[in-house]
């Protein structure tokens, strides 16, 4: 039986993370990185964007090169998948059938891509943005000349993904169930800013849209079906509707849970030794007002990473860190600091039409999150006010020609 001091399981941002944290703080013990894709940890977040768009290899985009595991002493078993945890006898079991032991264990496991429940969801041509495999496979449709494709889900790997088609002269239909595309993370003005933009490069953006089912010719996809009947034609679909987090070996295992696994503010499951971190890691978050929520974002992932490691290593400090997230589509680059979710106002600072704007999202009349589309001196400065929850007046907030580092 394979066993280690420390199992980490899951290679993406957290898992790697976690893994350099351990030796950054003076873990001398083994440490096994059981992943399940057969690459080494990679970012994630350039999938939907430079590494579809080929603006970087996938060597590019490797979190560290090989070498650096080796010589860190991490030890690498890829396109290994656990399917059972036993946390009395501290052992996992693995699709293959072997077992490995640990003595802490690290669950950064992630999720899977939420599939369509439609017929036609499985057809070829069908795809999700979550792997490198899942982007080699849509490349090489784009390679074969696709030239249309329908996106299904207007969040930001639809918006990302369809950004990155038009570049290739893709014909491009993007479908949003709701009335408006990201609405569960953003305001109104943002997303009409967004879809105004999209449109503008030729997308076909459709709003409160249901999806009946993908048609084929028995092996490929070649169309959308809507709940109107109608049918769009489609050589490529993606469907970007969010993930389930991966957890259902530690939940049969007897871990508190539910949409993810419960940690406290070290990362600690229900289970002992066992630490959970990540997109699967369902936590009481300082800026969602103590509410327990998952976070999918790399910020969350390196930060618990590092705060389950010192933990391990006897150092153990509550995970405080402040959300923040990215996202690149065509020469716009938003970026967002805290958490908008349950905001009753906001503030525009700045003309959309001048394509560099901020909105402010204030509760009870303090800051909690910014929004910030090609402002870096916004997102940076307006940091301390969702850190300190400042109480501005709107008016102030609003005004451009005063940055918000004198607001302070």
């Amino acid at each position: 039986m394979d066993k280690a001091d420390v199992v980490i399981v899951g290679a993406g941002h957290g898992g790697a993370q976690a893994a350099i944290a351990l030796r950054q703080n003076g873990f001398e013990g083994s440490i096994l990185v059981l992943g399940r894709e057969p690459e080494l940890p990679y970012e994630r977040p350039p999938l939907s964007k430079e590494y579809l768009a080929r603006d970087k290899t996938f060597d590019r985009i490797l979190i560290r090169p090989a070498q650096f595991w080796e010589d860190k002493q991490v030890t690498m078993a890829l396109g290994r998948e656990v399917t059972k945890v036993d946390a009395v006898a501290k052992v996992l079991t693995l699709a293959d059938g072997s077992s490995v032991e640990y003595g802490s264990l690290i669950w950064a496991a992630g999720g899977d891509p939420r599939r369509l429940s439609c017929a036609g969801a499985d057809l070829a041509g069908v795809h999700a943005v979550r792997t490198r495999a899942d982007v080699d496979t849509l490349m090489g449709q784009l390679d074969a000349g696709a030239k249309t494709a329908v996106v299904i889900g207007g969040g930001y790997i639809g918006l990302e993904a369809a950004a990155v088609l038009t570049k290739f002269g893709v014909h491009v239909t993007l479908l949003e169930a709701l009335p408006r595309v990201l609405a569960r993370v953003a305001g109104e003005a943002l997303s009409t800013f967004y879809q105004d933009e999209h449109r503008a490069h030729g997308v076909d953006l459709r709003t409160e849209v249901a999806v009946d089912c993908i048609e084929g010719d028995g092996a490929k996809v070649t169309g959308v079906k809507l709940a109107d009947g109608s049918v769009l034609p489609a050589e490529i679909v993606i469907v970007g509707i969010g993930i389930i987090p991966s957890v259902g070996p530690l939940l049969s295992a007897g871990a508190a849970g539910g949409n993810g696994v419960d940690v406290d503010e070290y990362c600690r499951t229900s289970l002992p030794d066992v630490y959970a971190i990540g997109d699967c890691a369902a936590h009481a978050n300082d800026f969602a007002d103590g509410a327990v929520i998952r976070l999918e974002s790399v910020q969350n992932a390196n930060d618990q990473g590092t705060t389950a490691a010192k933990a391990i290593c006897g150092n153990p400090v509550p995970y405080k860190a402040t959300p923040w997230f990215w996202s690149n589509q065509y020469d716009l680059r938003l970026q967002t600091v805290g958490l908008s979710t349950g905001h009753d106002a906001t503030v525009l600072r700045g003309d959309p039409a001048t394509r560099s704007f901020s909105v402010i999202y204030l509760k009870g009349g303090k800051v909690i999150a910014l929004d910030c589309v090609n402002m870096v001196k916004d997102y940076v400065q307006g940091k301390k006010l969702v850190e300190t929850r400042a109480a501005i007046a709107p008016e102030k907030l609003a005004d451009a020609a005063v940055p918000l580092k004198e607001l302070v």
